[in-house]
């Protein structure tokens, strides 16, 4: 080969791999495996923070005159399309570009890939129990594109509530500073995550809606359908979840949040869940039934036999704590009069 077409393919060659590095760089620091679903784009969209994946779960509202628990599961496999069109849309710009996005145009395969950066930026807040600033926000993940930042922090704020049963709440509206809530009760909050993992509060609350629309008890069977649509099988390590049969046999079962029981007179046998204790405790079926509603884009009246239930179960949860209430103050009128009659017999 003559010695000048020996040096173009040198620089072509040297071009090449100065416009990989960019991509090497996004598989060295992201966690992107064969078992992730969902890949982020180049460490240039985040400045030092981790990249990781996001769990396949509940997406697009549907009919709500349609069955509930048919209806998520049809909802779980229109988000898992979804998000895994935005992953295809990251990874092809990943491979194109060098650098971050610098276009003025902000088209809508942008918008999702930064809602999706935002989502999994906000998680690693929340596992690092670090403050959320708009001005980090800005700064960070939607960059040129501030103009965008309300109708992305309000898809954002969807998927982390459909997901991963987050709520995102702006506590201080003058310094811009948002912080991420569980839905349950705060002394959930410890045992259904820690600085490792996202909240698998989502998870929980979409097992909860189903139980509660197959009439406060669903077979084993009937939540591995659902389960299966998210993205979860029996036998199979969830990247996110980890091994899903322990999960929802076991670990939360053992934590009170599910009862799993035999069926009775089942054989071979059959297994069942019905909520646990802590279910009962610190969620309610209203709120479960609003969760429901939420995907749906609808109304928890949009459901009138669950609603009804729901209702009954409220007058009872108040009927009850303002018996417990009643019982408190009496008990707290018989100490004090005990007590102010063993002053005055010496």
């Amino acid at each position: 080969m003559p010695r000048g077409q020996k040096s173009k393919v040198r620089a072509r060659e040297k071009r090449r791999q100065t416009r990989k590095e960019p991509e090497d760089l996004v598989s060295d620091q992201a966690t992107i495996g064969e078992k992730d679903d969902y890949a982020y784009s180049s460490s240039a969209h985040f400045k030092g923070i981790p990249h990781g994946s996001l769990a396949e779960t509940l997406g697009n509202p549907q009919d709500p005159g349609r069955t509930p628990s048919t209806t998520i599961t049809t909802a779980a496999v229109s988000f898992t399309k979804s998000v895994e069109s935005i992953n295809n849309k990251v990874k092809e710009g990943a491979r194109s570009t060098e650098g971050p996005m610098a276009t003025e145009n902000f088209p809508r395969g942008h918008l999702d890939e930064k809602v999706v950066m935002l989502v999994h930026y906000l998680l690693y807040k929340y596992q690092m129990k670090e403050p959320i600033t708009k001005a980090e926000i800005l700064k960070n993940v939607i960059q040129i594109h501030k103009n965008h930042f309300p109708e992305i922090l309000k898809r954002v704020s969807e998927h982390l509530e459909l997901v991963f049963g987050l709520d995102l709440k702006e506590v201080d509206p003058n310094r811009h500073i948002y912080v991420l809530i569980n839905k349950l009760e705060p002394s959930s909050d410890a045992r259904l995550s820690d600085d490792r993992n996202v909240p698998k509060t989502g998870l929980l609350m979409t097992i909860l809606a189903v139980i509660f629309t197959k009439g406060n008890c669903a077979s084993e069977q009937q939540v591995w359908e659902m389960l299966n649509m998210m993205g979860l099988y029996d036998g199979k390590e969830h990247f996110i979840f980890g091994d899903p049969k322990k999960l929802i046999t076991k670990d939360l079962v053992k934590e009170k949040y599910l009862e799993y029981r035999q069926v009775a007179n089942s054989d071979p046998p059959c297994y069942e869940f019905l909520w646990g204790p802590r279910a009962h405790a610190e969620t309610s079926k209203m709120k479960v039934l609003e969760f429901l509603a939420k995907i749906h884009d609808s109304v928890p009246t949009a459901f009138p036999s669950c609603y009804e239930e729901a209702l009954r179960d409220e007058e009872e949860r108040a009927q009850a704590k303002a018996a417990a209430k009643f019982r408190i103050s009496a008990l707290a009128n018989a100490r004090s009069k005990a007590t102010s009659g063993s002053f005055s017999h010496p």
